[in-house]
């Protein structure tokens, strides 16, 4: 990934996480987790079924809540994120849920240089494929941390809803904007805010997200020697 992209996104998501670990809000609460609220969706669970002893890669995990929740559920947890700021808050958050976890901060494609272990699951969650520049690396990556036997799941953000102004505020005007297929010049943004906390602000940063459609992502794990066993939309 082309060093600018990456350098200002990894500055936005430094921020990110900061805000994300100190605000309560409905996509992020410390305090409920610390109270033993789990983060997973009850599809997330079913889908990946009994994870008890199982080693968890998580990519992209932010400050963790996700990979702390699997632990929680009884798999050895590792994450990686861009984020050296989230990185700092996850092992803080697994000190104070007194959770083991291992967290590296390592950009994505980065990651075999650094870590060599294999994984009997490798996880992503939400919102994150529009921060990658390259979908078929990932997919090799993927499979190069998977053991024999091992499963990739996924669960993201539809490609299609992704297309809309995101300042239609009425379902019923909604308009095309962005592209739906992938294009290697990245959309730019400027982000003075987080998703999760409106009316939360900060000094304007720009950021940069790719468009991946629903082929680009399954051929990228077909591509990567992956099997897919299902494909469910919520």
């Amino acid at each position: 990934m082309n060093k600018k992209y990456y350098n200002a996104n990894k500055e936005l998501w430094d921020e990110f996480a900061r805000l994300h670990y100190e605000t309560e809000s409905e996509d992020y609460s410390v305090k409920s987790f610390l109270e033993g609220q789990t983060t997973l969706k009850s599809y997330e669970l079913k889908e990946m079924g009994n994870v008890k002893g199982k080693s968890l890669l998580h990519l992209q995990c932010h400050f963790g809540l996700d990979t702390l929740s699997w632990a929680r559920e009884g798999a050895i947890v590792t994450g990686i994120d861009i984020s050296s700021e989230g990185i700092r808050l996850a092992k803080l958050l697994a000190k104070q849920a007194k959770l083991e976890a291992n967290f590296i901060e390592s950009n994505l494609y980065e990651l075999p240089k650094v870590l060599f272990e294999k994984f009997d699951i490798v996880y992503t969650s939400i919102g994150v494929l529009c921060w990658l520049n390259d979908l078929n690396e990932w997919g090799k990556i993927i499979a190069n941390f998977l053991k024999p036997g091992g499963f990739f799941y996924i669960a993201e953000i539809h490609p299609l809803s992704r297309v809309f102004d995101n300042e239609t505020k009425d379902i019923r005007d909604l308009q095309v904007y962005y592209n739906y297929f992938h294009d290697p010049k990245p959309m730019e943004f400027v982000a003075d805010g987080t998703y999760a906390s409106v009316g939360t602000k900060f000094e304007p940063k720009k950021q940069y997200e790719w468009a991946h459609s629903i082929s680009d992502i399954i051929n990228s794990l077909i591509e990567a020697g992956l099997r897919i066993e299902f494909l469910n939309e919520y």
